[in-house]
């Protein structure tokens, strides 16, 4: 061996803690370039082996989306970008060592697969997301569904079809909460959810249960607790979208606050009970709870973590944090008054763009630079009836509002960036084509 080759240090080791939209692409990113080149050691930590893009998720709930057309294998995407993933859950964090805790991964059978481990760090990136908030209220763990994963959207198809299944199949008349869909938070998710409900219930009915009546036996309720649905929007595009959701014949209940939920329905806090066969809680964000109490790093009242400008946590220089899991300045926010950066995809983007700089710069031994949120504005697909929403509001002083097919191509242009930074051109160009050949030879909703 060389004097060269002995003394030549040894590659930076970036840990990321997160598969979602953020983390993935930044280790795709650093993958691509600095760990193709050797200067740094990539290592993704996820608990899941495949990969959806969250805002899709509703899709796959409804059954409009084939989620096995869309998902990235964790593995695979490692292997061909140059970064090393590793299976398991973050359980904790020993700032003084760097390294990351990982909980023993066990199958679905009970069988370990992986022992509890720790992984070591130069610089630690946590993309935890997010999740739905329940707010303390009864019966939400027990008998409420929620789309935080796709092992989650899964689940409420498969339990949406078998209903429809089991009211075709039965003798006796249907019981009140049958058929019946009550979604709590007209956030974004609660409105394309039901949305797309209206559409795929009725496609599902079409093959073949014709004891089912769509029209008259299902039934979609959203239930927000705020004035009007949409409330992050501006008012014209609440009222736009509340009025196609009841021409679809969704029922909408604003200034509805939710007591408890019920094992076949929801009690609200004016004694109101909305019987339902399926309850989705789609109401409030928060970062994982163990966020609150990891290593003496400073979080806020939803469990995200302290950023600073750099998106260095503000208790120690070498982990950052980024996405829905990190407490972000936002100056610009409110007319300037500040605020957070949202928690949107969007976010997650920019962010993992931003950090991939970051890295060079550390490597270089060059100042960080500050993260400065571009909003873009925010779109809500209303499925294949329409897409509302307000674009490119923090860049032109302004809101321009959007309806329609320019709205529904800008919303799926969301998608296709994603795509983008994780595949490239010409591998996102093939995989399009082939999604709308099979398309014309498949149901349009799925049936299982």
């Amino acid at each position: 061996m060389d004097a060269a080759t002995s003394t030549r240090a040894a590659p930076h080791r970036v840990v990321i803690v997160g598969g979602g939209a953020g983390g993935l692409e930044l280790a795709t990113r650093l993958g691509n370039t600095l760990g193709r080149r050797g200067q740094v050691e990539v290592t993704l930590i996820e608990k899941n082996r495949t990969h959806v893009w969250k805002p899709k998720l509703h899709e796959i709930a409804a059954g409009s989306m084939d989620m096995s057309a869309h998902e990235v294998g964790y593995l695979a995407q490692s292997h061909w970008h140059h970064f090393r993933y590793r299976v398991g859950e973050m359980v904790g964090l020993d700032r003084e060592r760097r390294e990351v805790l990982v909980a023993p991964h066990v199958d679905d059978e009970g069988q370990e697969v992986t022992p509890q481990r720790a992984f070591g760090y130069d610089t630690l990136v946590l993309s935890l997301g997010s999740q739905s908030n329940d707010f303390g209220t009864p019966g939400v763990r027990e008998h409420a569904m929620r789309l935080e994963s796709a092992a989650d959207a899964r689940r409420f198809h498969s339990r949406m079809v078998n209903a429809c299944i089991r009211a075709h199949a039965q003798r006796a008349p249907l019981r009140p909460e049958q058929l019946h869909v009550a979604i709590i938070g007209a956030g974004a998710t609660g409105v394309e959810l039901a949305a797309e409900l209206h559409r795929t219930t009725r496609e599902v009915v079409a093959f073949g249960l014709d004891r089912v009546d769509a029209d008259k036996d299902i039934r979609v309720t959203v239930v927000e607790a705020a004035p009007r649905i949409l409330p992050a929007l501006p008012p014209r595009l609440s009222s736009s979208a509340e009025d196609l959701l009841r021409k679809l014949g969704v029922d909408v209940l604003t200034d509805a606050k939710v007591a408890e939920v019920e094992p076949v329905g929801v009690r609200l806090a004016d004694g109101r009970v909305l019987p339902a066969e399926l309850i989705v809680w789609a109401a409030g964000v928060k970062a994982p709870d163990f966020l609150k109490e990891l290593a003496g790093l400073e979080s806020n009242r939803i469990n995200q973590l302290v950023v600073l400008p750099t998106l260095q946590t503000s208790r120690d220089e070498n982990v950052f944090a980024i996405g829905d899991c990190a407490a972000c300045a936002w100056p610009q926010a409110n007319q300037g008054q500040g605020g957070f950066v949202p928690p949107r995809a969007q976010a997650a983007h920019q962010q993992a763009s931003h950090m991939a700089r970051q890295i060079r710069r550390r490597l270089a031994g060059k100042p960080l630079a500050d993260y400065r949120y571009r909003d873009f504005g925010s779109l809500v697909s209303l499925g294949e009836f329409s897409t509302v929403g307000n674009m490119m509001g923090g860049l032109i002083g302004g809101s321009l509002m959007v309806e329609g097919m320019f709205a529904r191509l800008m919303y799926l242009s969301l998608y296709k960036m994603h795509e983008l930074a994780l595949h490239g051109f010409p591998k996102v160009a093939l995989d399009t084509l082939a999604r709308l050949i099979v398309r014309r030879t498949e149901p349009h909703v799925k049936l299982h």
